[in-house]
């Protein structure tokens, strides 16, 4: 904030709180000069939600004492830390072999941020955990078939036998049993199934994945997909008969 900021935000702080009028001119005087020195580099507002007067009629509304410029920094620092501990780099656009040029764009996109100027850039994940696929993925995937190619994946097959069995099983057409919760030792959906490592006194020692799933997954696995199979029919026959 330059003079004139200043004076405007001690103006409107007097309207809320005589308190902090001064009438003698020297005192004003030496009030705006001190407001200043604090408070030079932090904004009026910013186009991202910060604002002086919000923070200062928030000080004067629930404290009893009177404003002080450093209950108008705290706030603005407090929304500089947030903004930068949301913020992830983006790649800058130019060469990355000029590296002056390079680490200028990242400052100036860091700076831009913590004034409140631009928004935070957030690092975006191709996956969600367990959940949907991101749409642009998905439809790359369609395009190309798979990440993996081919050779690889039969590479990797004999280090992963859960995963090889269920993709040899979805090429045959038959049910992912890992879509399932498994009901015999509770594994996760996408999770293979594990059997019981039993000590000399029959007591359960550990556990270790199976290649394969349980019959029970498999059964019902099986049954899931049939019936999304007859839901699907029926909504076909749904559709025909009300196009007919």
């Amino acid at each position: 904030m330059d003079r004139r900021e200043i004076a405007a935000l001690l103006a409107y702080i007097g309207r809320l709180d005589p308190r902090t009028i001064r009438t003698d001119h020297g005192e004003a005087r030496d009030q705006l000069a001190q407001w200043h020195e604090l408070l030079g580099d932090v904004p009026m507002a910013t186009p991202h939600g910060w604002d002086a007067r919000v923070a200062a009629r928030q000080h004067i509304r629930v404290s009893p004492y009177q404003i002080l410029p450093a209950d108008v920094a705290r706030p603005w620092e407090t929304y500089r830390r947030d903004r930068l501990g949301r913020h992830t780099d983006p790649t800058p656009s130019v060469d990355p072999d000029d590296q002056a040029a390079w680490t200028a764009e990242l400052v100036g996109s860091r700076r831009a941020v913590a004034t409140g100027t631009a928004q935070p850039a957030h690092a975006r994940a191709i996956t969600t955990g367990r959940g949907r696929i991101d749409p642009k993925l998905e439809a790359r995937l369609r395009e190309v078939g798979s990440c993996i190619p081919p050779a690889a994946r039969a590479a990797l097959a004999p280090y992963r036998p859960a995963r090889a069995a269920r993709e040899a099983a979805v090429a045959q057409g038959q049910p992912d049993a890992l879509s399932v919760r498994c009901q015999w030792c509770l594994a996760q959906v996408g999770e293979p199934c594990r059997r019981r490592r039993i000590g000399p006194d029959d007591g359960a020692r550990g556990t270790a994945p199976r290649a394969t799933a349980h019959p029970s997954r498999l059964d019902l696995a099986a049954a899931q997909q049939a019936q999304q199979n007859q839901q699907t029919q029926q909504t076909q026959q749904t559709q025909q008969t009300a196009m007919a």
